[in-house]
C-alpha cells in the first residue's frame, strides 16, 4: 500500500487519533471509579436514594 508524498501526515493523524480515543476511553473508565468512589461514600453516611422516588406521585421534601 502506497501512501505517496503524504504518509507520514496520515500515519501520525491516524496516530493521534488512536492515542485520543484511547485516552477517551481511559478517561471515562476513571471517571465510573470516581463516580462509584463517591456514591459509595454518600451511601456509607446514609445518603441514598429515597425508595419512592421513581414511583410518581408526590415526594416529601
Amino acid at each position: 500500500m502506497d501512501l505517496g508524498p503524504h504518509a507520514g501526515f496520515i500515519i501520525a493523524s491516524y496516530a493521534t487519533c488512536a492515542a485520543v480515543v484511547a485516552g477517551l476511553i481511559v478517561w471515562v473508565f476513571a471517571d465510573k471509579a470516581r463516580q462509584e468512589a463517591a456514591l459509595a461514600d454518600l451511601e456509607a453516611q446514609g445518603i441514598g436514594r429515597r425508595a419512592g422516588a421513581g414511583k410518581g406521585g408526590t415526594h416529601e421534601a
